[in-house]
């Protein structure tokens, strides 16, 4: 039996390792262009959703009358922002193993990653604030509350806040104080300062930008979210309530009770509450349906809401604050998903809080239809209140029932200006 020669022995085994070394730099290769392509997407499709929220204010005039839709604008543009300037770079960094762009321009992209994260994550926090007065005060008390000042006010808050925790301690190096050290070791292992771009936190830094960013916000949201949850439920029982009060009237006609304006003897200045007495109020299976798909629909969509925010956040701010106490040995690869989870929320955001919208989502249609007619149309508004009763809001009641539930029924004020306050409350609802 012919043996093998050992050159011939050693020749074989350079081979097979040469092909085992080419096999590892395809699949290399190919996790990187697949790793390319996905982020990419994710790019493009963060750029497009929250580019579309900002044309659609600025050709939708009645968008602009909103006071949620300027919230909602806003934490576009951050979104956007982030995807322009913050994960293009992320991106590069990410798939060439290197950072490409120096030590100042590292701490410049680090300081804008952490100022439109929480721009963006504070304006959740106020769209839930605005949305838990629209919902769980009264018309007129929203009005109060929500001037166009305070708006103004909230929303630079929105962008002056970050700025605290992000290019001020940043640029000035106040969250490496106590660790540096351990920084050098970091970039030496990454082959230098000016191939890699290293950010540690002390404990200081960490525990006030992770409350400041995240869990203030997390908690008046959760509040926001849950008192509204509550409200909302209150009314669909009390529009039941009303139904089952007009079940069995005395006679088969409709009860009309008209409520007039003292201030005019306009015949639009008359409101009539209508009960409806024929068999679909008086049909118990039909009023439980409806009251379970109204509970259904608000929660799902408080839950979509909450949910999407504390997945794609919860999991980076947790290690943030841990990784201090646990000496930094947190993996390079863990920090790397749980930010780009994150970043991920920035292209949520725009189906969350402006598809789920029937304004927003009108606009859109009329944006990407090229102005068709039938959307136009759709996107009309009335001036005049000539069927007040029959106007529906958003949570399932309708604009003249809802009358019923203004303090002390007080009527002597013009009943326009509570229906138009009332319609400008109920816009601010969103999904529900």
């Amino acid at each position: 039996m012919a043996t093998a020669s050992p050159p011939h022995f050693l020749d074989d085994v350079i081979n097979d390792g040469q092909q085992q070394q080419e096999q590892q730099e395809f699949l290399t290769s190919l996790e990187t262009v697949f790793l390319t392509i996905f982020l990419s997407v994710i790019i493009i499709l963060t750029m497009f959703g929250n580019l579309l929220v900002m044309v659609a204010l600025c050709k939708d005039r009645h968008l602009r009358r909103k006071k949620t839709s300027y919230f909602i604008v806003s934490l576009a543009f951050a979104d956007l922002l982030v995807a322009l300037l913050v994960m293009p770079f992320a991106a590069i960094e990410l798939t060439t193993g290197q950072w490409h762009f120096g030590e100042i321009f590292c701490l410049v992209r680090t300081s804008l990653d952490v100022l439109l994260t929480t721009a963006s994550i504070l304006h959740l926090c106020c769209i839930a604030l605005d949305r838990y007065y629209a919902i769980c005060c009264q018309p007129l008390v929203y009005r109060y509350k929500m001037t166009p000042v305070r708006v103004a006010l909230m929303l630079i808050g929105c962008w002056v806040i970050p700025t605290f925790i992000s290019f001020l301690p940043i640029m000035q190096k106040w969250n490496t104080i106590g660790i540096e050290d351990i920084i050098e070791e970091k970039q030496s292992l990454s082959g230098g300062s000016n191939t890699s771009c290293v950010f540690l936190v002390n404990q200081p830094y960490a525990l006030i930008c992770s409350a400041v960013a995240f869990y203030v916000p997390l908690a008046l949201m959760v509040l926001a979210y849950q008192r509204i949850y509550v409200t909302a439920m209150i009314h669909v029982r009390q529009i039941e309530t009303l139904h089952r009060a007009g079940s069995f009237p005395p006679t088969h006609s409709d009860q009309v009770i008209t409520i007039q304006s003292s201030n005019s003897s306009d015949p639009l200045n008359h409101y009539r509450l209508r009960t409806a007495t024929g068999p679909l109020f008086s049909e118990q299976s039909q009023r439980r349906h409806r009251r379970m798909r109204i509970e259904t629909r608000a929660a799902k969509t408080l839950a979509i809401i909450m949910g999407c925010f504390s997945l794609c956040w919860a999991p980076f701010f947790i290690t943030n604050v841990v990784d201090p106490f646990i000496h930094y040995s947190v993996p390079w690869q863990v920090w790397t998903a749980w930010l780009w989870l994150g970043y991920i929320n920035s292209g949520l955001n725009p189906f969350l809080y402006a598809y789920l919208n029937q304004a927003f989502r009108r606009a859109f249609l009329v944006i990407l239809c090229c102005g068709d007619d039938r959307y136009t149309q759709q996107g009309t508004c009335s001036t005049g209140f000539h069927r007040p009763s029959s106007v529906q809001s958003a949570n399932g009641t309708s604009m003249a029932l809802r009358l019923s539930f203004l303090p002390n029924r007080s009527y002597s004020d013009n009943g326009q200006t509570i229906l138009a306050i009332e319609q400008e409350s109920q816009d601010s609802l969103g999904p529900l």
